[in-house]
């Protein structure tokens, strides 16, 4: 049987990674250790997760002409992902993210680079990819309007899309229309506060908050709650799972990623949501116990 095929369209980041005892505040400066540089950004992310669960991923996004692009791409080919859709951006760095763990905690600062120059020409190329996937995936770490015609676009050919709303959105989210053809939305609290003006703080709240989602035009709803798990479901019906137990949290870079990522490619094998969103809770209760972005995505055989 033919695996499945998943179109990412998103984010690639040169994640720089540090570790600290206390995170600084204001005008503080902290000595941290194990500093690294690993692959990252939210679509990378969630394309090297969607590969390592076994779909076949291509990837549309793009990387600078520094010496972070060769490697960033590189990080794809090494887990089978296919990169035709990424382009080189002349004159402009890679994307870079700034991560500072405490913790289990982290705290993140992005310079968009070259992604911000990922645009409606590269979805326009990438056609036959996208009419011949079963699903695709998008986040809010390349250009709106991008993103906007991307969906607009998979509508068009009657492939589902899951949108990932983060960073939070800003209100041209609500005005949009976006969230009428988006198939499945993967918020965390504050992204479904963002969008709803509900903050998922409790079990109720987050159930007020996929309604709301639901009564905006999406499909299906999954918010994560972190150690509180997720909420899930779609029209008027929604479920709260608890978290899996994690004994060690050690790092929750890619948490998400990687949970959208596996959530992706069960609907895609046929689970029901139920199935789906149990078999992505453990993919995301793997990935909080490691170091790192992509280093901590788990393989299928894994679980």
């Amino acid at each position: 049987m033919n695996n499945k095929k998943i179109v990412v369209i998103g984010s690639i980041n040169n994640d720089l990674v540090i570790e600290v005892d206390k995170a600084p505040v204001m005008g503080e400066t902290v000595f941290g250790h194990n500093f690294s540089q690993i692959p990252g950004g939210k679509g990378s992310n969630q394309a090297v997760a969607c590969a390592r669960l076994g779909a076949d991923v291509y990837f549309v996004g793009a990387v600078g002409d520094d010496g972070a692009g060769p490697v960033m791409i590189k990080g794809f080919t090494d887990n089978n992902v296919d990169v035709s859709g990424i382009k080189t951006v002349p004159g402009i760095p890679t994307g870079t993210a700034v991560i500072i763990v405490s913790g289990g905690d982290n705290y993140i600062a992005v310079d968009h680079g070259a992604n911000y120059f990922v645009d409606k020409k590269q979805v326009d190329d990438a056609e036959d990819l996208i009419k011949e996937a079963d699903m695709v995936i998008l986040q809010l770490e390349i250009p709106y309007e991008t993103v906007i015609y991307a969906i607009e676009r998979c509508k068009t050919f009657g492939i589902p899309v899951m949108l990932d709303p983060a960073p939070a959105p800003k209100k041209e989210a609500h005005e949009s229309g976006l969230l009428a053809d988006v198939d499945m939305i993967t918020p965390n609290e504050f992204e479904a506060f963002a969008l709803t003006g509900i903050m998922p703080k409790t079990t109720e709240d987050a159930f007020k908050a996929a309604m709301r989602l639901s009564e905006m035009g999406v499909k299906q709803v999954v918010i994560t709650l972190g150690e509180n798990g997720c909420v899930y479901g779609s029209g008027k019906e929604f479920k709260h799972l608890p978290a899996v137990f994690v004994k060690d949290v050690i790092d929750t870079t890619a948490a998400g990623d990687s949970f959208t990522a596996a959530l992706a490619v069960s609907l895609i094998e046929g689970c029901s949501l139920d199935e789906a969103v149990a078999f992505a809770s453990k993919v995301g209760s793997i990935t909080v116990s490691r170091k790192g972005a992509q280093p901590s995505l788990p393989y299928r055989s894994e679980l």
